[in-house]
């Protein structure tokens, strides 16, 4: 009898030990989702606002020899910004090494174009047929979409390019944070410029 309650009281403790390991698993799992991303903690945030500072202030001293045969500024400073975005990313994503490839091949499909377009008329290319195939499946036709929004990632399967749009959105959110605190400050510096300046012109001689 005593052997009996003896074995029923080991097999209880060795339920309850093993339910207390699953609890902690479960619990650092939780843990583990629960940390914020990258993109948000504040040293990120730091590195990600001077590589943008130092990417405008490139666009805003380009020469103006060249102005001409660069994009308008809006569109310039939008692809600095990115560019300072995946140069923050350091390469571990496919969005940003595809966003620091494109740019290289941007430039020089530009120049090619430039030179067509200086050497021959433009050619007028044939009307693509209007019959449409099959259908794809609405989840296919939206994850296409998808692949289409975040660079580089057109043709992954579709568990990596939810990861990688996951990254890229949270991405684009702090990169909307540092842009907006950035033209605030700017705003802040102009507005007291132009107030000192003002003051010093109504000053009597």
């Amino acid at each position: 009898m005593a052997s009996t309650s003896g074995s029923v009281a080991a097999v209880e403790e060795r339920g309850n030990s093993e339910r207390k390991r699953k609890r902690g698993a479960t619990g650092e799992s939780e843990g583990s989702e629960a940390q914020p991303s990258k993109w948000r903690t504040r040293r990120v945030h730091e590195i990600y606002s001077s590589k943008l500072l130092d990417a405008i202030r490139l666009v805003r001293s380009g020469s103006p020899s060249s102005s001409a045969a660069a994009p308008p500024r809006s569109r310039a400073v939008r692809e600095a910004a990115d560019r300072a975005l995946a140069v923050s990313a350091r390469g571990r994503t496919r969005w940003s090494r595809a966003i620091l490839a494109s740019h290289r091949r941007r430039i020089q499909a530009a120049r090619r174009a430039r030179l067509r377009e200086a050497t021959s008329p433009p050619s007028r290319h044939p009307s693509s047929s209007s019959g449409k195939g099959p259908k794809a499946p609405a989840l296919a036709r939206k994850a296409k979409v998808l692949g289409r929004l975040v660079p580089g990632c057109r043709k992954l399967p579709f568990p990596a390019l939810l990861a990688e749009a996951s990254d890229y959105i949270a991405a684009l959110e702090m990169q909307v944070r540092a842009m907006t605190a950035l033209a605030e400050v700017l705003s802040t510096v102009s507005g007291s410029g132009s107030a000192s300046s003002s003051g010093g012109s109504s000053s009597p001689a």
